[in-house]
């Protein structure tokens, strides 16, 4: 239905180019939007993924903050146990790393949530970021003499259109992982920008902004890691 989150989007703060500070909490916009049920489930997949991100990062001790909407603390630092939904075996669950086997239970249900829900702009996200993961997969496999069936994520569930031959080149000549990882959120930056629904006040259009805004918050979350690696 179109229309029916103007009055949302007109209260959300603008977003400003990619590396901007963000202006907003996840936390923070995951309230203004609670009035409306469906979009609140909707949001609930990304923000998971985003949690999942920065516990994969807090157990391999790359952050010491968490800033979580969805998890608990507790399940964040693994002395709780995830949702079922996330260990349970997914179609493709012969994984040879337990994290893969979360992730890829992850974007299963995630996929189900958003048909459920008919979010065309969730089923696009998630087959673009299927897509991206499984093509670094491949690369870094191909970088180590591997065979990347094992690490591959949902394939099933991929854009099979998406071409990343140049972003990969671009992404393995980054300086270090830090660079690396901006290479491929400017990807996710651009993609985003290609399927926002600007001013339609839909679903989608709500999505992308909490999408975009998981960037900056990334970016800026990297940037804190940087500034403290370079002054220990």
């Amino acid at each position: 239905m179109s229309g029916i989150h103007y009055y949302l989007l007109s209260a959300l703060p603008g977003l400003g180019e990619l590396g901007s500070i963000p202006p907003i909490s996840r936390q923070g916009m995951f309230q203004m939007a609670s009035a409306s049920a469906t979009i609140t489930k909707l949001l609930e997949i990304l923000f998971l993924g985003d949690d999942l991100v920065q516990r994969q990062a807090f157990l391999a001790g790359q952050i010491s903050d968490l800033d979580l909407v969805i998890l608990s603390t507790a399940q964040a630092r693994g002395d709780q146990p995830l949702p079922v939904f996330l260990t349970a075996d997914s179609p493709d669950a012969a994984r040879r790393i337990f994290e893969d086997q979360i992730w890829s239970a992850y974007y299963y249900w995630a996929a189900q949530r958003a048909k459920k829900n008919n979010s065309s702009f969730l089923s696009r996200w998630i087959a673009q970021e299927v897509a991206l993961r499984n093509a670094l997969v491949l690369a870094r496999a191909k970088s180590l003499d591997l065979d990347p069936t094992g690490y591959q994520i949902a394939p099933d569930l991929a854009d099979p259109d998406q071409d990343f031959n140049s972003l990969l080149s671009e992404w393995a000549q980054a300086g270090n992982p830090l660079q690396g990882e901006r290479i491929l959120d400017g990807q996710r930056w651009k993609w985003l920008k290609e399927h926002e629904s600007w001013f339609r006040f839909n679903n989608n259009e709500v999505l992308a902004y909490a999408a975009q805004l998981m960037i900056l918050i990334r970016w800026h979350r990297l940037q804190k890691t940087e500034i403290q690696e370079n002054t220990v």
